[in-house]
């Protein structure tokens, strides 16, 4: 099974409107083989809580405006270090880069194929801090 036209349409959506509020590093992956509950998670970062704040609103404004689709669930909110929208097709992270490192999700799904994003999405990686999947260095 793979992602589904929708839930790449709402990725490459979120992913660009990350983006263009400046999130790091922003990747995505389909995790539809392996959870029956969401296609394909789309993960971001920022440096401050007020930043995370500001993605998570671009992507929520994107969204419902090109697409007309509303998260079912947000998460995280109060505290702007980890929040969480939950399209069900897809759900999209944005973390503080302190919890990104931190909680490493690149790891708990490094064998889920990546997505394919827009190009300023895939620009924001050189941006933030080293990625939690990348080695360590000696």
């Amino acid at each position: 099974m793979t992602a589904t036209d929708r839930s790449m349409e709402l990725i490459n959506t979120a992913a660009q409107a990350a983006a263009d509020k400046l999130a790091h590093d922003v990747v995505a992956y389909d995790v539809s083989d392996v959870l029956a509950i969401t296609d394909a998670f789309l993960l971001a970062s920022a440096p401050n809580d007020r930043q995370v704040k500001a993605i998570v609103d671009g992507i929520e404004e994107r969204l419902l405006k090109e697409l007309g689709a509303k998260p079912v669930r947000r998460e995280g909110e109060r505290d702007g270090r980890w929040v969480l929208l939950d399209y069900v097709d897809v759900v999209v992270h944005v973390q503080h880069s302190e919890e990104r490192v931190f909680y490493a999700l690149e790891r708990l799904w490094k064998d889920c194929p990546e997505l394919d994003l827009p190009a300023d999405a895939k620009a924001t990686r050189t941006k933030d801090a080293p990625r939690a999947d990348a080695p360590e260095e000696e």
